[in-house]
């Protein structure tokens, strides 16, 4: 497949008051992400609140994004878990037709060895019709997939790349060192991405792209392009809002920021909770030293 450059947008998942899925909402925000510059959508990751979506509710997305998918961008899809056979037979109930890849995040709460991982995704990747990348994220997980196993997942055929959300360079930089030439590096953390790109990396699955798309995809394009000067310069704009956004868990705050953009509202599922008031405020305030 070709491979997934640029900017990947972790899409968040508009509810309306009664917490049903907003579908003007995520047309909206479909439109804007599109409109200005992202590269290919992430459908059901941990933005789009896929823990607290129902199988059915899943499968309703995907196939709305796909029907609106007005610039024919890219669909990487999100399904992971800790129970390896299940993570399998779900796979099998979307129509995985528009589809390019699947992003499987690492077994969370039963710790398994690194063996265990390996085996876990080996798995996956011989029963799945689409290429797999591995998501590494032991800030939620609670484990780390580390280089040695990465790179042994990364011999095989159908495992493409790794969304590496670990906060760790030095790790990053020992998997682009040992990585296979086509493996993709994909930045999970927005505000480290000039610094993956700059060790071989291919971009980021963004949370930030939600509401800063441009702003976002010129910093990507000019760290691809070796402007670093000029990418930092686009990273500043974005230094300020990046950690309120996580403050009171993801996705709250992307959330709120959609709607003071008038994108979509701010409600999420338990059990996340809105934004505190205090939290609104100061996300206010920083949008409108941004815009």
């Amino acid at each position: 497949m070709n491979q997934l450059f640029g900017t990947g947008v972790a899409l968040a998942t508009p509810f309306d008051k009664d917490l049903n899925i907003d579908w003007k909402g995520l047309e909206n925000l479909l439109n804007h992400t599109s409109g200005n510059g992202v590269d290919y959508f992430v459908v059901m990751g941990t933005t789009g609140e896929s823990v607290t979506l129902a199988i059915e509710e899943q499968v309703e997305v995907l196939e709305f994004v796909k029907n609106h998918n007005s610039s024919n961008l890219p669909v990487v899809l999100g399904c992971g878990g800790n129970n390896t056979k299940d993570v399998i037979q779900k796979l099998s109930q979307f129509d995985l037709n528009g589809v390019d890849a699947i992003l499987s995040v690492t077994p969370y709460y039963n710790k398994p060895p690194q063996e265990g991982m390996y085996q876990h995704f080996l798995a996956i990747a011989e029963a799945s019709s689409l290429p797999i990348i591995l998501y590494n994220v032991p800030g939620r997980t609670g484990i780390n997939l580390s280089v040695k196993t990465t790179l042994r997942l990364a011999e095989h055929k159908n495992i493409i790349g790794i969304k590496d959300a670990t906060g760790d360079v030095k790790q990053a930089m020992d998997i682009a060192k040992g990585k296979p030439e086509d493996f993709m590096l994909i930045s999970g953390d927005d505000m480290l991405t000039n610094a993956i790109v700059a060790i071989g990396g291919c971009g980021a699955i963004s949370v930030i792209s939600n509401a800063f798309p441009s702003i976002f995809t010129d910093m990507v394009n000019n760290a691809l392009n070796f402007n670093y000067e000029e990418a930092n310069r686009f990273t500043k704009q974005l230094m300020d809002i990046d950690p309120l956004l996580y403050r009171e868990g993801n996705p709250v705050g992307i959330k709120h920021t959609l709607k003071v953009m008038n994108i979509c509202e701010n409600h999420v599922r338990l059990p996340l909770v809105a934004a505190s008031s205090a939290l609104q405020r100061e996300i206010e305030k920083t949008i409108s030293d941004i815009m």
